[in-house]
């Protein structure tokens, strides 16, 4: 099959980060034509200006639209773009040099309509941002489902690093307006609509993720709450672990009030968790600090994500009316 790709950017008032990808767009090692599109969604400070400076180095494609949300400027974009396979990234990553031959390769002997790839830490990333991107993506902490080659269960692509044919595109009509939420939604639809995916566990990208703590306990959050939604729309892919981040949390409450009256087992079974993390993630970043701060991102990951899974899980439980109605900052309207 000849693949003719087009690369899908939404962006938002970040035009550093729009940048930073084009450069590593215009080093890739891949010797046939590509596109890419970028879609500026409503933003008050625009990327035009450094989309222009490569013009006579990539093939660009820039849009402009109202704001609605990265789901619907992806279909904006892929609606519009000329490839007849799409790749979608987020602004904030960078892209290896030889990230699209191996796409390329790889699809060529084992052809899917839809790919994921994992995200790694660059060199160059702070140690908070190493951090997060270990508690992001050990099988210790989300059992590896962002990329990892020994991730619990089938493995669901992420947009910040995702490929989809123009076909399944059209079958899925692409992403809904659900936010955050958006890329599992539209993994589950493409399985139902009976295409395949895989992980291609070589096709990593640097995923920069410019967030401060606060940050990153509302990101995760917002995943909680989304999850009960998504259960709901697509029942069959509830799984029992899930409630883990609810359940830890519960559990590491329990364990503090245990040890007050003298009881330390608990708190002990939490100490070695906590113990192997840091040895853990000690030696994929070979930094004590980053191991340390590693340890704070896990633990806000678990109660940021355990409290909104718990507790939209209880609302939609008692609730008789829509997630849309329900929630409606966890949703972007329609252009």
């Amino acid at each position: 099959m000849n693949l003719f790709y087009s690369f899908i950017v939404p962006v938002y008032n970040r035009p550093n980060e729009i940048d930073e990808l084009l450069q590593s767009l215009a080093l890739q090692d891949y010797s046939k034509p590509f596109e890419i599109v970028i879609i500026e969604d409503g933003s008050t400070e625009s990327s035009q200006e450094v989309v222009e400076t490569y013009g006579d180095k990539l093939a660009i494609t820039y849009l402009t639209k109202e704001n609605s949300g990265p789901g619907s400027s992806r279909n904006y974009g892929m609606q519009r773009a000329k490839g007849n396979y799409f790749i979608v990234l987020d602004s904030d990553c960078i892209l290896p040099p030889q990230y699209l031959s191996l796409v390329d390769a790889d699809l060529a002997e084992n052809y899917v309509d839809c790919y994921g790839g994992p995200d790694a830490a660059h060199p160059s990333f702070s140690q908070v941002q190493k951090a997060i991107n270990y508690t992001m993506t050990s099988v210790f902490t989300t059992g590896g489902i962002r990329g990892n080659k020994t991730a619990v269960g089938k493995f669901q692509p992420r947009s910040f690093n995702m490929g989809l044919s123009k076909e399944v595109f059209e079958k899925t009509q692409g992403y809904g307006t659900i936010h955050p939420g958006e890329d599992p939604d539209l993994t589950f639809r493409i399985w139902k609509a009976g295409y395949e995916t895989k992980l291609i566990p070589d096709a990593y990208v640097y995923h920069k993720r410019r967030i401060d703590w606060s940050k990153f306990y509302t990101q995760v959050n917002k995943f909680g709450m989304v999850r009960p939604i998504l259960n709901e729309w697509h029942p069959g892919t509830a799984k029992i672990t899930y409630w883990f981040p609810s359940l830890f949390c519960l559990g590491l409450f329990i364990s503090f009030v245990l040890l007050f009256f003298g009881m330390i087992a608990p708190i002990a079974i939490y100490l070695l968790y906590f113990g192997l993390l840091f040895v853990h993630s000690f030696v994929v970043n070979k930094s004590f600090m980053v191991a340390l701060l590693s340890l704070i991102a896990v633990l806000i990951q678990f109660v940021g994500y355990g409290i909104g899974f718990l507790k939209n899980s209880i609302l939609l439980a008692v609730s008789n009316k829509k997630p849309q109605d329900l929630f409606p900052n966890l949703f972007f309207k329609t252009l």
